[in-house]
């Protein structure tokens, strides 16, 4: 059986199929000593050499095990591997990996903490992200601003803002001791744009003054990770999250 080879990569952790194919077009993937070109299909077996950016890299099956993390993110990191402005990132903390690397599931802007999914596969990462899977990212927002019944309204039937046509599929206040105009909501959303919570609240004059993932798909945030730390997800958490997307290894 063979497989184009972005999606070979793919799996063992070496990007995404979109940032391997910019790879390939730019002649920085060979097998066997030879260039790849987009398109091209192998078998696994056939791959005795593999180099990216120069560097030799392993896929041997054998060696190959699907691994998830859960991880506390604090507000100040970004979602980025490498940073020019040598800003503190979300990759810094988490434990290194012998044969291949974290991927993040999904990302989190700067100023937003809480729950966040790494994997080394990447096709299982490909496909938790995916739109049409429609899985569930859940949030705690603390809200500046003037809000009533018809507010709740609009962001539940939906708002178009800079990356489309958005809406809550679930938004309802949480009663807490804060008083005046700072109030906190739980909401549900199914997709993970940029800035979007901050850009729905933004169309009806209020502002996020504090966001905090708390759950994606069946997973929740645990109340005793703390910030900055992570942990391995055990097999019960893996097999809830393979079943949101029909997932079986490769």
């Amino acid at each position: 059986m063979t497989e184009k080879i972005q999606k070979i990569l793919s799996h063992f952790g070496y990007g995404s199929r979109r940032s391997i194919e910019k790879m390939i077009k730019s002649g920085f993937i060979s097998i066997n000593e030879k260039k790849v070109v987009i398109g091209q299909r192998l078998a696994e077996n056939s791959i005795d050499k593999i180099r990216i950016l120069g560097k030799a890299i392993s896929i041997k099956k054998i060696n190959f095990q699907t691994k998830i993390l859960i991880y506390n993110k604090p507000e100040g990191e970004i979602c980025t591997r490498n940073d020019f402005q040598k800003r503190p990132t979300v990759f810094d903390k988490l434990p290194l990996l012998s044969m291949n690397r974290w991927i993040s599931i999904g990302r989190l802007d700067i100023n937003t903490q809480g729950l966040l999914l790494f994997t080394n596969n990447g096709i299982l990462a490909n496909q938790l992200m995916h739109p049409q899977k429609q899985i569930e990212r859940e949030y705690y927002m603390r809200i500046f601003g003037k809000i009533n019944k018809n507010t709740m309204n609009i962001l539940k039937n939906g708002v178009r803002i800079k990356n489309g046509y958005t809406a809550f599929k679930r938004i309802e206040p949480l009663r807490t001791k804060e008083s005046g105009k700072n109030i906190w909501f739980k909401g549900v959303l199914c997709e993970g744009k940029n800035r979007e919570i901050r850009s729905m609240w933004q169309t009806v004059q209020c502002k996020v003054s504090r966001l905090i993932r708390i759950r994606y798909g069946n997973i929740i945030l645990p109340k005793n990770l703390k910030l900055g730390h992570w942990k391995k997800l055990n097999s019960i958490s893996l097999n809830n999250l393979y079943s949101l997307i029909s997932f079986k290894e490769y």
